[in-house]
């Protein structure tokens, strides 16, 4: 009928009470997307979503029932899918629990890749929407279960973002260097060393983002450092990059400087 609005579009965002999440959450919001925000700290999310009027899902994606219950929901009408949650460890993989890795992998890698399984399919038969997963600049180098699980979904948004682009629909991997969330004071990192200057604001970011997801990029890296460093492990040679993360010290700042960029 002459006149009447077109639907409001929905999004989904996993890790959405707080940090990268709460971002995309506000910028979705204020572009008129209906939400759907996944969280597993309850009252944060019932609070968040307060102020924006968003559906809410509580779940902790290292649960099975959880992404289960998750999935499901992106099998019904998501104009975009954010696969947002994640988490980071303070301590090497030989001193974290097998469970503890294990749960990481879990959030990473499982549920990245059964919620865009998930939602893509209705996607494609209408030839819109798509899909941003958070990664991570550590992820284009070896250095942690962290990084290789942020590979994963780079090497996976990629593949995705190939199989989805002839149909119109973009897949986006995001991956940010240091952003000022609460991500790092949750796992229990120090972080008082980093040089100011590598840090991202999470509203700035993601507006680049979503920017590089509707011209269809397959790969978002914010801030010209993190462009810098990504550039370094195409460049480098394996060794060098082994060698230079193994030292540790002011010689592995450019690496390091990969680290987690998220809330979630």
């Amino acid at each position: 009928m002459h006149g009447e609005r077109a639907p409001r579009p929905t999004a989904l965002i996993t890790g959405g009470a707080s940090g990268i999440g709460a971002a995309f959450a506000r910028a979705l919001a204020a572009e008129g997307y209906r939400l759907v925000l996944v969280d597993r700290d309850h009252e944060r999310l019932q609070a968040f979503a307060a102020s924006l009027d968003a559906e809410t899902i509580t779940a902790d994606l290292t649960d099975e029932g959880a992404i289960a219950k998750v999935e499901e929901r992106c099998r019904t009408g998501l104009d975009l899918l954010v696969n947002n949650a994640g988490f980071g460890h303070p301590t090497e993989f030989l001193d974290t629990s097998a469970a503890a890795e294990i749960a990481m992998s879990r959030v990473h890698v499982e549920a990245v890749l059964r919620l865009t399984i998930a939602a893509l399919p209705a996607m494609i038969a209408r030839g819109a929407g798509g899909v941003v997963n958070t990664g991570s600049v550590l992820g284009f180098f070896p250095s942690s279960t962290y990084s290789a699980s942020k590979a994963w979904v780079i090497n996976f948004s990629q593949s995705a973002h190939t199989k989805a682009r002839p149909h119109g629909v973009n897949v986006t991997v995001l991956c940010p260097g240091f952003t000022r969330t609460g991500f790092h004071d949750t796992a229990g990192m120090n972080m008082a060393k980093v040089p100011g200057f590598l840090w991202l604001d999470a509203d700035t970011l993601v507006k680049g983002a979503l920017r590089d997801w509707r011209r269809g990029r397959a790969v978002s890296i914010p801030g010209w450092h993190n462009k810098v460093i990504t550039a370094l492990s195409r460049l480098l040679p394996m060794r060098l990059i082994l060698r230079i993360h193994a030292g540790g010290g002011k010689g592995s700042m450019a690496v390091r400087a990969a680290a987690p960029g998220g809330p979630r």
